[in-house]
């Protein structure tokens, strides 16, 4: 049972951190769009600091993601088991 919880924690941790990296996928693409063909416009205020957001999102996904992590030895030896 305790590996059942620990597997949908680390599930649970997984789709934050890639609903984090859509986030911050979909940031880079508005500033995309922003910049257009030549490059040459400024940033609005507001695509930036959606960026930021986005960025703000993924490290706070991966600090969680890394708690329920290393509270779990065997988690933790199976995540970073040489491939």
């Amino acid at each position: 049972m305790d590996s059942l919880i620990a597997g949908s924690m680390v599930l649970c941790g997984v789709v934050g951190l890639i609903l984090a990296l859509t986030g911050v996928g979909d940031a880079i693409v508005a500033l995309e769009a922003h910049f257009g063909q030549d490059g040459g416009r400024q940033l609005s205020a507001l695509a930036l600091a959606r960026f930021a957001a986005a960025m703000q999102e993924l490290r706070d996904a991966r600090a969680a993601f890394d708690v329920v992590v290393s509270g779990s030895p065997q988690l933790r030896c199976w995540l970073t088991a040489p491939g």
